[in-house]
């Protein structure tokens, strides 16, 4: 798990780093992960990226979030 999650953090860190903490505060900020990663690319997605494409709002908050719980 890294030290800190930031923007070019992948979402398969947050999920495998933060459980099913990581996949409540995904679903939180609009990004549902599914039962296994349905779509194989979007576990690579970055959360930027995420948030460029509106699958993840507010990814600052998202990050602060994060890393409170790290």
């Amino acid at each position: 798990m890294p030290e800190t999650f930031t923007p070019e953090s992948k979402v398969r860190d947050v999920v495998e780093g933060l459980g099913a903490r990581g996949r409540e505060l995904l679903a939180k900020h609009g990004y549902e992960v599914g039962e296994g990663f349905v779509d194989v690319l979007s576990q690579y997605q970055t959360l930027d990226h995420a948030a460029r494409t509106e699958r993840l709002r507010d990814v600052d908050s998202l990050l602060r979030e994060l890393n409170s719980s790290a």
